[in-house]
């Protein structure tokens, strides 16, 4: 049986394909390797709207490429993996979304670009790590704010803005999970690194942080600053990157509370494989398909977001 070399075939099959492949800092090495473009939520989005190819092949998560989809109706996206989810869309289903914004008329929702489509077509802005605060800072001083799903990064929005919010009761299955007492004992062990945390983490980690931003700000931080040392409070894909870019520096992940467990990995992010990239260009499966209502209703706050952005 002929051994299929994953990477000459994905190379052939995107040429074939006239496809390119879109992925996420948070994806595994080997896939970041192959791709055409990497970056975090708000890049995509950006890489996705000015995509020319026929085939979106996207490595992330699913509501990442129902974006794709959205901002790019009339072409294949294909993702490696369905089921490659995340803890935040998964927990703001969009009938109890509406339901909560229907206890409060006339405020205006900016929902966090990690939620499903049904979620975006009922909010008034999407917004993303990089953006939120801008987008925030967009709204009139006199309206009510609901921001969803994710309650760490409104808290921190809030900080830095300072306009009062009301909040969704969500936060990332991942960051939430680091330790601060972990991070306290590295700082001890090793003085003089600094902490760069994404706002997505917990109240008690962020204050611990040198720097807080989101996946492509905590790269450009570290590559750029004169420190060696860096203790990374996001999902550890990034840290390819930041080895790539930048490989005579240091760069420790952040400690899970459970040391039993790898949870300061994304368990959907690592459903997609190097094999599953080859297959889904090889087959344009599985595909993203939604109702052209729905896409339509959802593309709206996508865009005013784009245009702040």
């Amino acid at each position: 049986m002929r051994v299929i070399d994953h990477e000459e075939e994905i190379v052939r099959l995107k040429k074939e394909r006239n496809a390119i492949i879109l992925a996420h800092y948070y994806q595994d090495g080997e896939i970041q390797d192959v791709a055409d473009f990497i970056g975090d939520s708000l890049q995509l989005a950006q890489a996705a709207r000015s995509a020319k190819a026929d085939v979106i092949c996207f490595a992330g998560v699913h509501f990442m490429a129902e974006t794709a989809k959205i901002l790019n109706p009339e072409r294949i996206v294909v993702i490696p993996d369905l089921d490659a989810g995340c803890s935040l869309a998964d927990g703001c289903p969009a009938e109890r979304f509406r339901q909560w914004k229907a206890r409060h008329p006339g405020a205006v929702t900016v929902s966090y670009i990690n939620c499903s489509a049904a979620v975006k077509a009922e909010s008034d802005y999407i917004c993303t790590s990089s953006n939120a605060e801008k987008i925030v800072r967009a709204i009139p001083a006199d309206k009510t704010i609901l921001f969803a799903p994710d309650r760490n990064l409104g808290r921190h929005v809030e900080k830095v803005t300072g306009r009062t919010m009301i909040h969704w009761p969500g936060s990332c299955l991942v960051h939430e999970t680091f330790s601060e007492r972990k991070i306290i004992a590295l700082l001890e062990r090793h003085p003089g690194a600094e902490v760069i945390a994404h706002p997505e983490c917990e109240d008690g980690i962020l204050r611990h942080a040198s720097f807080i931003g989101s996946t492509t700000a905590l790269l450009k931080y570290a590559v750029s600053s004169p420190k060696q040392r860096f203790i990374v409070a996001t999902e550890p894909g990034i840290l390819h990157q930041m080895k790539k870019q930048a490989p005579d520096k240091e760069y420790i992940p952040a400690p899970p509370m459970n040391e039993r467990c790898a949870c300061n990995e994304c368990p959907h992010m690592k459903r997609n494989t190097l094999e599953k990239v080859y297959l889904a260009l090889r087959d344009l499966q599985p595909r993203i398909e939604m109702d052209a209502s729905l896409r339509e209703r959802a593309r709206l706050p996508i865009d005013r977001m784009l245009a702040l952005s």
